[in-house]
C-alpha cells in the first residue's frame, strides 16, 4: 500500500451530483478530499467557499485539505475551520508581514488544526523557510493557481528538491504537498523526489474508474 497521500481537488468534480463524486472518492482509497478556495481577488477565478466545505464536512470522514488562494486569509480562516477544515493552507504572498505570516499559523493551531502555507510557482521557495518549523505542510504549486487543468511544470521538482534538502538538514517533520498537472506521468516523479500529498483533480474525476486512476499516480513500490 502506498504511503502517498491523495487528495483530490472536489474543483474538477461534478457538483450537479456532488454527493455520488464523494462517494467515488471514498471508493477509491484516497484519504483525503482537498478544496480550492477562491475569491476572484487574490487569483482571477471563484470557485466556492464555506457553505460547500461545511455541506460536505458533515458526510465524509476525509480529511478536510483546504487550500485559501484568497485576500486576506487571517479574516477567513476561524470560518473555514468551524466549518469543518482539517488543514488550512494559505499563501504566502497573501500576507504583507513576518508578524501576519505567524499571527495566521497562530490562528490555526490555536484553533486545534493543521496548518500549511503555499507560494506561488515565481516566488522562490527559501522565503518561507523561515516558516518551516511552525507550519505541518508545504503546499507547492506546479501551475499557476486559479484554474484546474494546466499543464504540470517541471521547474517544482527543483523546489521539492531545496525543501527536502532543508527538512532533513534541520530535523523537521512538514508535509510537502503539490498541486497542479497531476496525472499517471507526473505523479510518480514528485514522489520519487519526495512529496508526500499529491493533489490531483481533473485526471481523477474523468477517470472511469477513479481507484485505477488514484494508484497509477504514484510510485509503484512507495
Amino acid at each position: 500500500m502506498s504511503n502517498t497521500i491523495i487528495a483530490p481537488s472536489i474543483l474538477s468534480a461534478d457538483f450537479s451530483r456532488l454527493g455520488e463524486e464523494i462517494k467515488r472518492v471514498e471508493r477509491s482509497g484516497a484519504t483525503w478530499l482537498h478544496f480550492d478556495v477562491m475569491d476572484g481577488h487574490f487569483v482571477e477565478n471563484i470557485s466556492f467557499g464555506i457553505p460547500v466545505l461545511k455541506s460536505i464536512a458533515s458526510s465524509t470522514r476525509l480529511v478536510k485539505d483546504v487550500h485559501l488562494m484568497i485576500s486576506n486569509p487571517i479574516k477567513y480562516a476561524k470560518a473555514f475551520i468551524e466549518a469543518g477544515a482539517d488543514i488550512v493552507t494559505f499563501h504566502y504572498e497573501a500576507l504583507e508581514s513576518e508578524e501576519e505570516i505567524i499571527e495566521m499559523i497562530s490562528l490555526v493551531h490555536d484553533l486545534g488544526k493543521k496548518v500549511g502555507i503555499s507560494v506561488k510557482p515565481k516566488t522562490p521557495i527559501e522565503d518561507i523557510f523561515p516558516y518551516l518549523g511552525i507550519v505541518d505542510m508545504v503546499l507547492i504549486m506546479s501551475v499557476e493557481p486559479g484554474f484546474g487543468g494546466q499543464k504540470f511544470m517541471t521547474e517544482s521538482i527543483v523546489k521539492v528538491l531545496k525543501l527536502n534538502e532543508y527538512k532533513k538538514k534541520e530535523g523537521l517533520d512538514f508535509l510537502i504537498e503539490i498541486d497542479g498537472g497531476i496525472d499517471d506521468k507526473t505523479g510518480p516523479i514528485c514522489c520519487y523526489y519526495g512529496v508526500d500529498v499529491l493533489v490531483a483533480g481533473s485526471y481523477l474525476f474523468k477517470a472511469d474508474d477513479m481507484k485505477s486512476a488514484v494508484a497509477s499516480i504514484v510510485l509503484k513500490n512507495d
